[in-house]
């Protein structure tokens, strides 16, 4: 006998007091995936602990998935720091185990993109590891093309995977 369980997954945007929560998610799958703080990776982000305050300015927004009423995820869009004002950054996808596979990182894209065209952006721009090719398959599923090197000022010296992705 098997009995069908339903699972409880909310996604919505960020609170002051998911702050903390967050933060937690995205040390633990830099921990799962090596990415550590001395390579410049997110968690040497001396705005982590602060992600709602960060993501309140001007042309950003980032969303937290609760699953079973705890955050689990999040992912956010931002201005392109020291790069033309048309062009936006995807940032700080991070999910446990526990939400892969579901497609929520496909969701989360596609909102975040949505809310990027809304608020005048023409192209979107990301890094990331190349450890990270399930992450990296999804953003070429979406569209965003390799491109030959950085752009902007992320700081994040050994992101060695840039793409970017026309809004039109």
């Amino acid at each position: 006998m098997s009995t069908a369980t339903s699972v409880n997954i909310l996604v919505r945007p960020i609170t002051p007091e998911d702050n903390h929560a967050i933060a937690d998610v995205i040390r633990q799958v830099s921990a799962e995936f090596g990415l550590t703080a001395d390579k410049g990776y997110t968690v040497s982000d001396p705005n982590l602990d602060n992600l709602y305050q960060l993501y309140s300015q001007p042309k950003s927004a980032y969303w937290v998935i609760e699953f079973e009423g705890r955050i689990a995820g999040g992912g956010g869009i931002a201005p392109l720091a020291g790069a033309r004002a048309d062009i936006c950054e995807l940032q700080k996808m991070y999910f446990l185990s526990v939400l892969r596979g579901r497609g929520l990182a496909h969701e989360l894209a596609v909102k975040a993109l949505d809310f990027a065209r809304g608020q005048g952006f023409t192209h979107c721009y990301l890094e990331t590891t190349a450890a990270l090719t399930r992450a990296i398959s999804l953003y070429e599923r979406l569209g965003f093309v390799h491109i030959d090197g950085p752009m902007g000022h992320t700081g994040h010296v050994d992101c060695e995977v840039t793409m970017l992705k026309p809004l039109g």
